[in-house]
């Protein structure tokens, strides 16, 4: 798990002190050391540790995140840990939440090095902590495929099981997407609630949408990853009565089996679906409408994209004093936020807030935000947002570049934002500047390295390409006035005796309108 430096050849390594060098050897070889790590003879291993995936810093907001009263209204509905849920005094009612949800983590090792997988099953560690539950404990096998029974294998699968009897938890996470036969198979033996990664990231999303377009993307997304998974038994496999049984019958015609009760479930959910896909297809216009404007004013656009908790949101707040709700969770934001904003020289542009991504993101969540994500897609320029503190940011650049590649958004133009560098190891920093080569290093809570950020913002986007020398009566200061808002680049202004001569550079549609007062002289 441990990296260690290359003194010889990085050329950061070799500006640093002896004394340096070893502060920071000491701090990464502190960050790698999880709370317990036990090896098994044959390979497998337990990990369980603090979730790298959540940022270390202990001040989370600045001055420029706003009041976040969101975040306050979020977490005052917390479930709170230590509380039994067998009453013992009738007092204790109006005091006791929502069960707190105890979890064992189980996750497969089957390509990569045994520090991805560890890294991988944090993430998932993460990823319930988010989702409001207790971690306790989690265990990585290495196994060259899943099992297609039990994903695990029967043998680690009663491995588990003591694992959950010891520790006492009352649901298992798996580090994957389960086919239904083996979440069946693997809630058989170990006898407690089984769910998969997709169902966990499916369930913050849940708990987060705010946005009615939001929670229908969600709730479409919930549906189609239930269809294939409706489980029936007992009642759910009984059938409508045909012919004259009972005494209740319903006469010719409708005689025969009749419907099953999941069959009818099954239907009820994809007319539900069908509804939302409608739902959804109705929001879209008015979203390209504006978006529609934005080009016709030729407004050009910047969206932030990037990992979850890589602070995006925290980025446009410090850029733009947008206020939208910063924490220290995977999924914080789920709603886009679109935010104006110029450059030092006057010209205007808009800032997109977009929705985090994971490894593995669910495809039912790419389908059902696909309105979203196209605000990356329609894009002038991508702020690619990396958090260099996380022990893998390759790996996040990775999985963000595959969604930008299912959203068709590969050929926008992209800057790396290498942020959170306040909390970096600067080798790593450095070892990512190396590998991207359009890449500025911020700290979004510190605000290092922002106005670098801002000047490559400015180079970054479209700029007027029609450049023009006029002259504009006195009478028509609504001309210059225009030449001063946020679609013109004014490069010299001169007020002479007939009029006031500009050079400026403007976008083709204000070309039209100006030609009249082209200078000819």
């Amino acid at each position: 798990m441990t990296s260690q430096p290359n003194t010889g050849s990085d050329p950061a390594a070799q500006d640093m002190s002896p004394e340096e060098i070893q502060a920071v050897i000491d701090r990464i070889l502190a960050k790698d050391v999880p709370a317990r790590n036990v090896t098994a003879a044959d390979g497998d291993k337990a990990v369980f540790g603090r979730a790298q995936a959540i940022s270390r810093l202990d001040d989370e907001h600045t001055s420029y995140d706003g009041d976040q009263q969101d975040r306050e209204e979020r977490r005052a509905l917390r479930r709170v840990a230590g509380l039994s849920t067998e009453l013992e005094d009738v007092t204790e009612v109006e005091y006791r939440q929502l069960r707190l949800e105890r979890v064992v983590l189980a996750g497969l090792w089957s390509e990569g090095t045994l520090a991805d997988a560890e890294n991988s099953l944090r993430e998932l560690a993460a990823l319930a902590e988010t989702a409001g539950s207790e971690v306790l404990d989690g265990m990585v096998q290495r196994r060259a495929k899943p099992d297609p029974g039990t994903f695990l294998g029967s043998g680690k699968a009663l491995e588990l099981k003591e694992i959950v009897m010891s520790t006492g938890a009352d649901t298992v996470v798996v580090d994957a997407e389960l086919a239904p036969s083996q979440r069946r198979s693997l809630e058989d033996i170990v006898k407690v609630k089984v769910i998969d990664r997709t169902a966990l990231i499916l369930d913050i999303f849940a708990q987060h949408a705010k946005s009615r377009e939001g929670k229908a993307q969600v709730e479409l997304a919930q549906l189609e990853y239930l269809l294939p998974r409706l489980r029936g038994w007992g009642e759910s496999m009984s059938r409508q009565a045909g012919g004259q049984v009972g005494g209740a019958g319903a006469g010719m015609g409708s005689r025969g089996p009749g419907e099953t009760k999941i069959e009818l479930d099954r239907r009820r959910i994809r007319t539900r679906m069908a509804k939302l896909r409608r739902e959804i297809a109705a929001m879209k216009p008015a979203r390209e409408t504006k978006r529609a404007n934005r080009r016709r004013n030729s407004v050009p656009s910047v969206a932030i994209a990037g990992y979850t908790n890589a602070g995006k949101s925290s980025l446009l707040n410090r850029l733009t004093d947008a206020g939208v709700l910063v924490e220290n969770a995977l999924f914080a934001t789920l709603d886009p936020t679109v935010r104006k904003a110029e450059t030092s020289d006057g010209l205007g542009y808009t800032l997109a807030d977009t929705v985090g991504f994971v490894r593995s993101l669910p495809t039912q969540l790419v389908e059902a935000f696909r309105s979203t994500l196209e605000e990356v897609a329609d894009a002038d320029l991508i702020l690619h947002v990396v958090d260099v503190s996380h022990p893998d940011p390759e790996g996040q650049i990775a999985a963000v570049r595959k969604v930008f590649s299912e959203v068709d958004a590969r050929k926008v133009p992209e800057i790396i934002v290498l942020n959170k560098a306040d909390a970096a190891d600067p080798f790593v920093v450095e070892r990512l500047k190396q590998r991207e080569p359009r890449h500025v290093v911020v700290s979004a809570r510190t605000g290092q390295g922002i106005p670098e950020l801002l000047h490559a913002i400015s180079e970054g986007i479209p700029r007027p390409g029609v450049k023009l020398e006029l002259l504009i009566p006195y009478d028509r200061g609504d001309l210059i006035s225009k030449l001063h808002e946020t679609d013109a680049e004014i490069l010299s202004l001169d007020h002479g005796e007939h009029g006031t001569r500009v050079l400026v550079m403007v976008r083709e549609g204000l070309a039209a309108e100006l030609e009249p007062f082209i200078n000819h002289d």
